[in-house]
């Protein structure tokens, strides 16, 4: 660490504290304490305000930085077109925009086109306002309601947070949206109906046409589902069930609509997205964290050309274009920092190095299930995991929250940062959280497993 910022590090604590609000914590023991200041980073480990080393297991807390910390070449990136040019409107287009978006469609047989803002949640909106103006242009304004998943999360805005089914992150917050109804969840762990396997992701999907049918198939505008639930606690579809859901979605016109912006660039392995995995073809694909590692700002929506085609049919309608901007979506850092990320994967064989990393974690953290007994199911896809922990495998009672955080806890005071459902679904915030970056080796997995180990026997005994 750079020895004049030690001097003033005193300073940088104390003006944290005085002025920044920080995401997802409670502020009052800042009063006595000092708040979490890091510094560095530098492949898959990072450094505080003290000096001390951490190895990072969810990729900058929030599965973002996929190509690890440090890479040159795409602060290089930016900083060359910052120089060049910075920044126009939506309106009009830029090189990087262009580039990146022949490049991204290219990993996505059947998409084309490419609608860029600066969050995930805004991705989502975008998609949502896109499937409302397509109620209002083709079905007299009826078919407007959007399906969405318990457990599935689609961001912080009100109009995300209507289609939210975490309903502890969406305490105190509402009234909100209407026109957005909830559909089971798919966890088989958490089993709903007595079957297994194929039968249950069937019956689990059959859930969703039941709700169509509820509402009736000539008010749902579309389907948003994530590939792989992630804050909801890491749920990997099981079989039978995406499958399933397709043949819904066009039996009744129902638009489809992918949030990949967990999972999407590369997370799951073996694949760019994780819809991919499940041979889905998609309406609308929403993608942000890991486009361009967190190194800028930058999401995407992606549509196929029907979608696209709907909004250029009748250029004498003053109505019939997206009426829509995003400020930010116009910077050309993320797209510029983005090109050298997909590069970057490409070049290192990175989503070949996901897929097994990441069978090679899971083993390990089933290896630990059978030594502690508070695992309860591991599951995941690539480097994208969960270890959900119950007091009691047979009834499968959640340990308390407070539990599963201090295993967070005492993880972080060994210098290993992991995570864990943060508030999310009443009473089952009790999964671990892993998401290390796709640069990850056996070495890197051994030491965030050991610590879990040490954790587990410390906080369960």
């Amino acid at each position: 660490m750079d020895g004049n910022l030690l001097n003033d590090i005193d300073k940088v604590v104390d003006a944290d504290r005085a002025h920044v609000w920080h995401h997802l914590i409670q502020h009052q023991p800042f009063q006595t304490g000092a708040p979490r200041i890091i510094v560095e980073g530098k492949g898959m480990r990072v450094w505080d305000q003290h000096g001390k080393e951490h190895i990072d297991a969810v990729s900058g807390g929030v599965w973002t930085v996929n190509v690890g910390y440090g890479r040159e070449r795409i602060a290089n990136a930016i900083r060359d077109q910052l120089i060049k040019l910075p920044y126009f409107a939506g309106s009009a287009g830029s090189i990087p925009g262009a580039l990146f978006s022949e490049k991204l469609i290219s990993k996505m047989p059947g998409m084309s086109r490419v609608y860029f803002t600066n969050s995930g949640s805004e991705a989502n909106e975008k998609a949502f306002k896109m499937v409302r103006q397509i109620a209002h242009k083709r079905y007299g304004g009826k078919k407007y309601k959007i399906l969405y998943r318990e457990r599935d999360y689609h961001g912080s805005t009100i109009g995300t947070m209507s289609a939210g089914g975490q309903d502890e992150r969406n305490a105190q917050y509402g009234p909100f949206a209407p026109g957005f109804v909830r559909v089971p969840h798919c966890l088989e762990y958490r089993a709903q109906w007595d079957l297994t396997g194929e039968e249950y992701g069937i019956a689990a999907a059959n859930a969703i046409e039941e709700v169509i049918l509820a509402e009736g198939p000539d008010t749902v505008g579309a389907l948003c589902l994530e590939p792989v639930t992630a804050g909801g606690g890491v749920i990997t579809p099981p079989e039978g069930y995406w499958p399933r859901v397709q043949e819904i979605c066009r039996k009744y016109d129902i638009l489809l609509h992918i949030d990949e912006v967990v999972c999407g660039v590369g997370r799951t392995g073996t694949h760019w997205f994780g819809y991919q995995h499940y041979g889905v073809e998609p309406d609308f694909v929403t993608m942000a964290k890991g486009v361009a590692s967190g190194y800028a700002a930058i999401a995407c929506c992606v549509t196929n050309e029907k979608v696209f085609d709907m909004f250029k049919d009748d250029i004498e309608d003053p109505l019939n274009y997206f009426r829509d901007i995003s400020t930010f979506g116009g910077c050309t850092a993320g797209p510029a920092a983005a090109l050298e990320n997909v590069a970057i994967i490409e070049e290192e064989g990175l989503l070949e190095n996901t897929t097994q990393m990441g069978d090679y974690m899971m083993d390990q953290l089933n290896a630990l299930a059978d030594k502690h007994a508070v695992i309860g199911q591991v599951r995941g896809k690539g480097l994208f995991l969960g270890a959900e922990l119950v007091s009691d495998r047979a009834s499968k009672e959640p340990v308390p929250e407070k539990q599963a955080q201090a295993v967070v806890a005492d993880c972080m005071a060994q210098g290993t940062i992991i995570g864990v459902t943060n508030r999310s679904i009443p009473g089952f915030n009790n999964t671990l959280c892993f998401s290390p970056a796709l640069i990850s080796t056996k070495d890197d997995i051994d030491q965030i497993v050991a610590s879990v180990d040490e954790a587990l026997g410390r906080v369960f005994g």
